[in-house]
């Protein structure tokens, strides 16, 4: 991480190697990477930072309210990570690659993406706890 941050001071992106599953399915653990770059003086909605918690770890989840401060969910995740802090954040995701493809946050697919994987976010979150409760109780 201090090479990472090294590099964002001195204003070069950075491509970087997420690991966990908290981003699927937009990001595959040892298949896609993301472009870093430096964070901006202000971030907004659906932005994805990196930022590390109070407690040390560094987290790459998707920004879903912008206000004073930041709340973040990852988008294989369905509990919201409230209060974090501008200071907290340590870089923003401009583009990921995926199948060799490199793909622009500013893409209109991209937007899509977004807006519809948090919106059905509700849905998604109903489907899997009834699978789960069908499988438990069909066994």
């Amino acid at each position: 991480m201090p090479l990472i941050r090294e590099s964002l001071a001195a204003g070069k992106t950075v491509r970087f190697q997420p690991r966990g599953v908290s981003m699927l399915p937009m990001l595959r653990q040892g298949i896609d990477s993301v472009i870093l770059s430096p964070v901006p003086e202000k971030l907004k909605k659906y932005d994805l930072p990196l930022y590390q918690r109070d407690d040390g770890k560094y987290v790459l989840h998707r920004i879903v309210k912008a206000e004073q401060t930041y709340t973040c969910i990852g988008d294989n995740q369905f509990k919201l990570e409230t209060g974090l802090r501008h200071d907290q954040m340590i870089a923003v995701v401009t583009a990921f690659t995926r199948q060799d493809r490199e793909i622009s946050v500013k893409n209109p697919g991209y937007w899509i993406y977004c807006r519809y994987w948090h919106n059905s976010r509700g849905l998604r979150h109903f489907y899997r706890r009834a699978k789960g409760w069908i499988r438990r109780h069909l066994k």
